[in-house]
């Protein structure tokens, strides 16, 4: 199987990607990625981690009952109370899989697990023969394999495929791996495994020395056929390997690698934009594929080489990615139903009427401010429908004076619960004023980390998107807002920074506690 040239993509935005701090997801954002990385085409969604809380068993088991085409995978330690929890959290999907794990380097085994390697096997194999009384897909980790004993993982990858297991995934844990010797490593394991040609071969690289999808990459030339990756490369610490630098590498450099995708590459722009939003993590203009600036050109001598003939500068086309100009032809005089064709064409479900007529009125609204709509416009406004299904804290009015010369002030109306109040303040600008206006009305006591503005499109009259991180007794939440007045959006962002941060989620990280 690992000579395939079939590469398969696992995406794992909804679980390793949740874990960056502050972008924790509500259910139904679950879902909107979910069904957007479907039309991706992406072969595996890793939709959560099934044990860590009720929320993420009920959205698994949510994503596997709408998702017909991709795979729906859980993580689960390698103990039977979290296999059988993924188990039945993926049970309606027509394609199902469970990604159980347990580490294997000496470090891991001795200070987290304390647990012999004959212990570790043997959970492991358990772990498997388990899991497949829910499904004949399998898939085993040996985390931290990057710091551990290459015999040892020739005998725990052995003993996984005769418990089973159908796909090995070796995982770069902790970002420490450089492409040489990782290529090198899986190389080894491909030759030195029993049994190697009768299951599919995955890495799972992060990107602490910046070399995720350098090390995914080697991976692949060494005849791995699946790579775990994010959109955006959003993940843990610094990240993982970004799913579209994977994706165009090897479709870029098809000579080199010598693999196919499924992905329609068209829908990686829309994609990465929709995680974007809904996480708080904006994508900085120079990254790769999905940046503002990624097929922008400065230099008149690359204006001029591009002008006369594309491919002098450009090793790729804008479109084929996605980076296409996509408005929506609809305006204030536009009826519901031209509305709702629409965001099913985007792929976005609301689901009650009350919702449709929530954005359908916000629409209206916008349609007012701005002289075209966007499709990014739309998504930031799906976003703020679903977070005031949750709510406790909302914006009614907001006033700010800025004058040159002056002290900036705003006075700021909210409901917190229901019931209105009102509070002034002075501050640096009018966003410092509006926020403190705020903070004395909700007393978070929070600690504002980032404050980032990024226009939604393009023109001076665009959505402008801001994201705030607050952090509070070490716990760490992302609030986003979007409105075509950059006072209201970050008024709007801290409120649902705070709503978070008062209403957090009860979930457990799937790399603590006894596995």
């Amino acid at each position: 199987m690992s000579n395939s040239n079939r590469l398969i993509i696992f995406d794992t935005t909804l679980r390793d990607g949740e874990q960056s701090p502050g972008a924790s997801m509500t259910r139904d954002e679950k879902l909107r990625i979910a069904r957007q990385l479907e039309r991706l085409g992406v072969d595996v969604i890793e939709a959560g981690f099934a044990a860590a809380s009720e929320g993420d068993f009920n959205a698994i088991s949510e994503i596997a009952r709408v998702i017909k085409h991709s795979t729906v995978c859980s993580l689960a330690r390698a103990g039977e109370k979290d296999v059988r929890r993924a188990g039945e959290a993926i049970s309606a999907a027509p394609s199902r899989r469970i990604h159980t794990f347990i580490a294997t380097s000496p470090i891991h085994m001795e200070k987290k697990l304390r647990m012999s390697p004959d212990e570790v096997v043997a959970r492991a194999e358990k772990a498997i023969r388990i899991a497949l009384e829910y499904t004949d897909d399998v898939e085993f980790s040996a985390e931290d394999a990057v710091r551990s004993e290459m015999d040892f993982l020739v005998r725990i990858f052995e003993a996984a495929i005769r418990a089973g297991a159908t796909t090995l995934n070796v995982p770069d844990t902790v970002g420490y791996a450089t492409p040489g010797q990782w290529g090198e490593q899986m190389a080894t394991l491909i030759e030195r495994v029993e049994g190697s040609d009768e299951v599919v071969w995955s890495t799972h690289c992060h990107n602490d020395l910046g070399l995720a999808v350098a090390n995914s990459l080697a991976a692949v030339r060494s005849g791995f056929r699946q790579v775990e990756c994010t959109i955006n490369g959003l993940g843990e610490r610094a990240g993982n390997a970004a799913l579209e630098e994977v994706v165009m590498a090897t479709r870029t450099r098809s000579d080199i690698y010598g693999v196919e995708t499924g992905i329609d590459a068209t829908q990686i722009v829309p994609t990465s934009k929709l995680v974007s939003t809904i996480t708080g993590y904006p994508v900085q203009p120079n990254k790769a594929i999905v940046g503002a600036n990624a097929f922008a050109h400065e230099s008149g001598i690359h204006q001029d080489g591009v002008l006369k003939h594309r491919e002098t500068y450009e090793i790729m086309r804008a479109e084929d990615v996605g980076w296409s100009t996509n408005r929506l032809s609809l305006g204030k005089l536009s009826g519901r139903n031209a509305f709702r064709t629409r965001l099913v064409e985007l792929g976005i479900e609301l689901e009650s009427e009350e919702a449709l007529n929530d954005a359908f009125r916000r629409f209206k609204e916008l349609a007012d401010k701005k002289r075209e709509i966007f499709d990014e416009d739309i998504q930031a406004l799906v976003s703020e429908v679903y977070e005031d299904q949750i709510e406790a804290y909302r914006l009614v009015s907001l006033k700010v004076c800025s004058e040159t010369g002056e002290t900036p002030e705003a006075t700021v109306v909210i409901s917190v619960h229901g019931h209105e109040q009102s509070a002034k303040a002075t501050g640096a600008g009018p966003v410092d004023a509006a926020l403190a206006a705020i903070e004395k009305m909700v007393n978070s006591n929070a600690n504002l980390q980032l404050y980032s503005v990024n226009n939604i499109t393009s023109g001076t009259d665009a959505q402008g998107e801001v994201n705030v991180r607050l952090e509070r007794g070490g716990r760490i939440v992302t609030g986003q807002g979007a409105d075509v007045d950059i006072v209201i959006a970050s008024a709007r962002a801290y409120l649902n920074a705070v709503e978070r941060l008062e209403h957090p989620p009860k979930r457990a990280h799937p790399q603590m506690g006894d596995v």
